[in-house]
């Protein structure tokens, strides 16, 4: 992959928002060295929650795999702004996603995979990570996704 991933998020169509600022009282990125733990994002796009709710009764599937994508993409404007270029990325070392659902439901895995599935495509290989799809009760503002994130950089 020879372009940045600033230009292949460009290519999808995409663009990085603004980093979200945080709602409590936490940092959005630490770095520990050579990796930076990116703090929980929910599916804000333009300073407003996306979907609110329990999936799949009040957000269904496809719009919960929307939020994990919007999660990243948020992930990733934190990580831009702690590290200053994305290309500075060596790898994704690990996904640690919450699903606001059901009882019943049991495909965490598909939604928190909007969020792997863009790694793949912004970073290729170095994209692939460890996960965790965990569904929960409720999550903070009544968000139905929630994902935290880890990188390795240069």
């Amino acid at each position: 992959m020879s372009e940045t991933p600033e230009q292949r998020i460009q290519a999808l169509g995409l663009e990085l928002p603004s980093p979200p600022r945080p709602v409590a009282a936490y940092i959005p990125a630490k770095r520990y060295g050579s990796l930076v733990q990116i703090s929980g994002q929910i599916p804000v796009r333009g300073g407003k929650l996306m979907a609110t709710g329990i999936v799949p009764s009040e957000v269904c599937l496809a719009e919960a795999v929307g939020c994990a994508r919007q999660c990243a993409l948020n992930a990733l404007a934190v990580l831009k702004a702690e590290i200053g270029e994305l290309s500075n990325v060596k790898g994704v070392v690990r996904l640690g996603g919450f699903v606001a659902a059901n009882p019943w439901f049991s495909d965490h895995p598909e939604v928190i995979n909007g969020a792997s599935e863009l790694m793949l495509e912004v970073f290729g290989e170095g994209g692939r990570h460890a996960r965790a799809a965990v569904g929960v009760s409720s999550l903070p503002l009544h968000a139905p996704v929630e994902i935290e994130f880890l990188f390795e950089v240069g």
